[in-house]
């Protein structure tokens, strides 16, 4: 039996009214305490309310229309206090970088629109006599100040082959893939189960701690996926201890030792942690991609990720 998609009313007026709060909280760079409390409070009460609904109706947040669902997701993501905080540090940025642009080409200051959501494409941008209206992806909430600067740069003054470039270079990484499975895999159905068609993720894990982490590591909840995610075969989840695996590993033709590296990849997340620079979250250290290294079928496993990528783009 095919469950109807079910739309959350007034799901875009809660998002735009988080919007302006976050663009107030984001207008200085100390935010206020109390005002981020109220904020992360607010997110909360409303994920909450959305899975109660869901719940009611024996549904999960999978079943919402395509824009209630991505709504949703962005919600819950934010409730994560680093993409809170990370998203606020780039809002704020992103004001700075815009009124230093429109200063630098002699345009009069004007009001700030910013928002980065769970964006179809990755930016738009408007402009009127009063007010600069930028929508940025999600994704780039980790982007360098280079990058954001062609992002504002292209919505204000249009686009240039060295912006575009930065832009689309940045969007290729693995720090926006990251953002943007995070965001899919959050009302995504997933029952969480080690055992896929070929490989047992509990099984895997219990050789790799064994072989690379001396047995010590505690075990996070592991499941294969069904997402699609093209550059990106696995995904470490900090706040829910999960790693998620892609079901493209999980085939005949595709040997053990990769969908090993992918799981072993993750695991380090989890070992290392996030690290943050000026403010910039940094997940792949120098100790992280040594430690990466040290796999013994490194350059094979990295081989075959580009060949299933190469095959699945």
């Amino acid at each position: 039996m095919k469950v109807e998609t079910i739309s959350i009313k007034n799901i875009k007026v809660q998002q735009n009214h988080i919007l302006k709060n976050i663009l107030h909280l984001a207008s200085t760079p100390n935010q206020n305490t109390a005002q981020y409390q109220q904020l992360t409070d607010t997110l909360n009460k409303i994920v909450a309310t959305i899975e109660q609904i869901c719940d009611n109706l024996q549904i999960t947040p999978a079943n919402l229309t395509n824009s209630s669902r991505k709504i949703y997701s962005w919600f819950k993501f934010l409730t994560e206090e680093q993409n809170l905080k990370l998203h606020l540090i780039s809002t704020y940025r992103v004001q700075q970088i815009t009124q230093q642009i429109l200063s630098q080409v002699g345009q009069d200051v004007v009001e700030v629109m910013i928002e980065f959501t769970n964006l179809a494409g990755l930016y738009q941008g408007k402009r009127s006599s009063k007010v600069a209206y930028l929508k940025i992806n999600e994704g780039f909430i980790n982007a360098s100040e280079e990058v954001l600067q062609a992002l504002v740069r292209c919505m204000l003054l249009g686009k240039t082959s060295a912006s575009t470039r930065l832009i689309r270079e940045f969007a290729s990484s693995e720090e926006y893939s990251s953002v943007l499975l995070d965001l899919d895999l959050i009302a995504d159905v997933i029952a969480e189960n080690p055992q896929g068609n070929f490989y047992n993720l509990n099984d895997l894990f219990d050789e790799l701690n064994h072989e690379y982490f001396a047995a010590n590591l505690v075990k996070p909840r592991l499941t294969w996926s069904q997402i699609k995610t093209y550059r990106k075969f696995g995904h470490y989840e900090p706040a829910r201890d999960r790693v998620v695996m892609s079901t493209s590993l999980d085939h005949v033709n595709v040997p053990k030792f990769v969908a090993e590296f992918v799981l072993y990849h993750e695991l380090l997340h989890k070992y290392h942690g996030t690290k943050w620079v000026n403010g910039k979250r940094m997940v792949h250290t120098t100790q992280f991609r040594t430690d990466e290294r040290q796999f013994k079928l490194y350059a094979e496993a990295d081989r075959w990720l580009k060949k299933l990528a190469s095959h699945q783009s």
